[in-house]
């Protein structure tokens, strides 16, 4: 039996998902978690074959759970099973060694092959995907310059930025700068949805 550990945070998908995959004559779910560090410990302790994972999850994302369940769980191969289809997920995930990428609207009977492929030991990405990533090219924000226009989504004020990073006003300003010059954007509001659309925070 393959045995698989599910994290989704929406309980009717999760929920789908396991019914769908226990008709499966070879894959048994033993485990699933409603956010990414749940889906961590789930994994340490039931030491499955594969980890399915969503990006977007509260807590810790699905991108965040697959690098510490790739270097925790070594003899667990991470799939991230995702709504949102953007370039930058699609590398970044392979960056924390996902094996595989698919998006939620492809036929079910495809998700039980893919992980009798990626058991087997092969990379499983959606073609589209995979042509789109390679065209976007590489992220160009730096760790800090994510971190600020992630911190700058909500609407927050330099100041508030600041306090929450640990950083100067100044260097905040520089890096809000840096960011909306490299996403090609007018201002810090349309830099942070530019960045989000290509899956970059």
């Amino acid at each position: 039996m393959i045995r698989v550990v599910l994290a989704e945070d929406q309980a009717m998908v999760r929920g789908a998902l396991a019914s769908l995959l226990g008709l499966e004559p070879d894959i048994e779910v033993v485990g699933e978690a409603a956010d990414g560090e749940e889906a961590v410990a789930v994994a340490l302790a039931s030491r499955p074959d594969i980890a399915l994972l969503d990006i977007e999850m509260p807590v810790t994302d699905g991108i965040a759970a697959a690098e510490r369940i790739c270097r925790e769980v070594p003899g667990c191969r991470v799939m991230i099973l995702t709504t949102f289809g953007r370039p930058g997920y699609l590398r970044r995930a392979m960056e924390a060694g996902a094996a595989a990428f698919m998006v939620k609207d492809s036929p079910a009977r495809e998700l039980a092959a893919a992980i009798r492929r990626v058991l087997a030991g092969e990379r499983v990405i959606d073609p589209v995907l995979a042509a789109a990533a390679l065209s976007a090219g590489p992220n160009p924000l730096s760790q800090r310059e994510r971190d600020v226009l992630t911190a700058a989504a909500d609407g927050s004020t330099i100041g508030d930025i600041a306090l929450r990073l640990h950083l100067s006003e100044g260097t905040v300003r520089n890096y809000l700068s840096s960011a909306i010059q490299k996403t090609h954007a007018r201002n810090r509001i349309e830099a942070v949805q530019r960045a989000q659309s290509q899956g970059w925070l």
